[in-house]
């Protein structure tokens, strides 16, 4: 049975070993230490199993560039599944649980950089073909959208930055 809850800061050094492990570096997990260090508000969840942290999923504001203006969405990053908990419904319950706390705190969009046959199931689509596109040269097919709120990018697009400590992933 797995249980999604908001981290907190005993959960701190499982969820550095559970990104460490599930992406056999230490990049993804010192990126969710600087934005906690550097964001102001985050949604930071974690998945347990029989009361070990075994999956973790971070949203932080990303800023759409649209002209002169600009306005704030989610960003879906990072997110990861300990491997011997991976296929087994703890990154859908991560998700399904992330969204619904995104949309429960009053943000209409989330984007996500991602495998593109695995976000569709949760409401994501490419993003190009809804005026958004990605500071980083990414395929089209990796970079989708999800409305959390119906029509929430009506009339609105632009390019989607990440905050700066995204930058050491590159």
């Amino acid at each position: 049975m797995v249980t999604v809850r908001p981290e907190t800061p005993a959960d701190y050094a499982s969820v550095r070993r559970v990104h460490e492990y599930a992406f056999e570096q230490a990049a993804e997990a010192d990126l969710v230490e600087a934005l906690r260090r550097t964001v102001r508000s985050y949604l930071s969840l974690v998945a347990e199993v029989d009361g070990r942290v075994v999956g973790h999923i971070f949203f932080s504001p990303v800023t759409v560039e649209s002209g002169p203006a600009a306005f704030t969405a989610l960003g879906l990053a990072p997110m990861a599944v300990l491997p011997e908990h991976q296929r087994r419904g703890v990154g859908t319950a991560l998700v399904r649980q992330g969204l619904a706390a995104c949309a429960a705190s009053g943000h209409p969009l989330v984007v996500v950089l991602g495998h593109p046959s695995y976000y569709p199931r949760f409401g994501f689509e490419p993003a190009a073909p809804r005026g958004l596109r990605s500071e980083y040269d990414v395929p089209d097919e990796v970079f989708m959208v999800a409305e959390l709120e119906p029509g929430a990018l009506a009339g609105r697009g632009g390019l989607v930055k990440y905050h700066a400590a995204f930058g050491a992933l590159e």
